[in-house]
């Protein structure tokens, strides 16, 4: 039985399960939010992957998709603006609204690793 890679599976995935690809993005925008800015990246990435492909987002957002690979890879250091335009390219493609929600911890302090 032929070996399939991870990418190629998780297309499959979300193709057969397009729900998927909304908790996807969704888990990669909670991490951003949450400070978890290097996950963030590498989750919007799997997304990228498994969804548009990087040519789409390139063609969306009118930058180079080898460019966007790098922003979104471990050593990524995207601006805000270029972050805040890839977010966006991947919400209109998905089809989807995206809402925050604040919620304050029952104790009151913010969480460590957290926006402040």
């Amino acid at each position: 039985m032929p070996t399939t890679s991870y990418k190629t599976a998780m297309k499959a995935m979300v193709d057969e399960n397009p729900e998927l690809g909304a908790e996807m993005l969704e888990d990669a925008l909670n991490s951003l939010l949450s400070g978890e800015l290097d996950e963030g990246r590498l989750l919007l990435r799997q997304f990228v992957n498994a969804t548009m492909g990087f040519k789409e987002l390139a063609e969306r957002t009118g930058k180079v998709d080898k460019n966007l690979m790098r922003t979104l890879s471990a050593a990524g250091n995207p601006t805000a603006s270029n972050l805040f335009e890839i977010v966006q390219a991947c919400i209109q493609a998905e089809g989807v609204t995206v809402a925050a929600h604040v919620q304050r911890q029952a104790d009151g302090n913010l969480p460590q690793a957290g926006l402040r």
